[in-house]
């Protein structure tokens, strides 16, 4: 059976009932459209700002919420016009091609709704230092999809959303204070008492390490041929470059201050003992 009946295109077909039509039309596309850019929208951005997110996030609601009105719009003046049949068809049409397209771009769908949470709970800004499944860098850029970190070996890593949002991120600039490490070595003829007030004493002649928190020293390992002291302190604003060269400084200082107290820090000694058994094949001339 056919959708329309004859009948009906003629009533379609008639010229005053295509001006009703398309008045009725006209006036349901207009008046949902002005409500919506006037309300909806405007309602979508106050709601996203008022919850503290991004610009990004708040522009990409506002772009959303547009295409909502939009679509309304043309729905409900279909619908006033009398064309709502073609309106269902059209709708089952679209949401079975939404369904394909959804499965089809999953992982990129994925990686969009993550880049919305990394910019709503903010676990890293742009200019952090982080570090994520072995890798470091400090972030350059915060898209939708992905985010762009430039390694200390001045390499851009594209990293999907989806693996910062759903893996551990560690971020040592979060905070006003980082605390370092640092295992010594020394010998098991030396006197711990010693190297640990060396140890202490040289993070308290650097500037850039804190007096409070307190620099501070454990033993935490007795090794094959030393003992490890592990010295804790704690600098201020961190940043890479200056938890690199803090480090380095303050090792060295410990490392001349230990020689000229004639404290070893030993290397590992190993001896192969065994022999080598060689065997000699003469081929007999034939």
């Amino acid at each position: 059976m056919l959708p329309l009946q004859a009948d009906e295109v003629v009533d379609a077909l008639d010229p005053g009932a295509v001006v009703v039509s398309a008045a009725a039309f006209l006036l349901g596309f207009v008046v949902v459209l002005l409500l919506g850019k006037t309300l909806f929208v405007p309602a979508v951005r106050r709601v996203l700002g008022s919850r503290g997110f991004d610009e990004v996030v708040r522009s990409l609601g506002t772009s959303v919420a547009n295409a909502i009105v939009w679509v309304a719009a043309i729905a409900i003046a279909f619908t006033v016009a009398g064309y709502g049949a073609f309106l269902s068809a059209f709708a089952v049409f679209g949401g079975a091609l939404a369904l394909a397209v959804g499965f089809a771009a999953q992982d990129l769908l994925g990686n969009f709704v993550a880049g919305i949470f990394i910019l709503k709970d903010k676990p890293f800004e742009v200019g952090d230092w982080i570090q994520w499944e072995g890798n470091a860098g400090r972030v350059e850029d915060i898209d939708l999809r992905v985010s762009r970190v430039r390694t200390f070996d001045n390499e851009l890593v594209t990293v999907p959303n989806g693996d910062l949002a759903n893996n551990a991120v560690t971020n040592p600039v979060a905070y006003d204070t980082l605390r370092q490490k640092f295992v010594f070595g020394i010998g098991y003829d030396d006197d711990i008492d010693e190297a640990t007030d060396i140890i202490v004493g040289e993070a308290e002649k650097h500037e850039d390490i804190l007096d409070d928190p307190a620099p501070s020293v454990r033993l935490v390992d007795l090794g094959d041929s030393d003992v490890g002291l592990q010295s804790r302190w704690w600098i201020e604003d961190p940043d890479r470059g200056d938890f690199v060269k803090i480090r380095s400084e303050y090792v060295q200082s410990v490392k001349e201050a230990f020689d000229d107290a004639g404290i070893d820090i030993p290397y590992v000694h190993r001896e192969l003992t065994g022999s080598i058994e060689t065997i000699e094949a003469i081929a007999a001339d034939e």
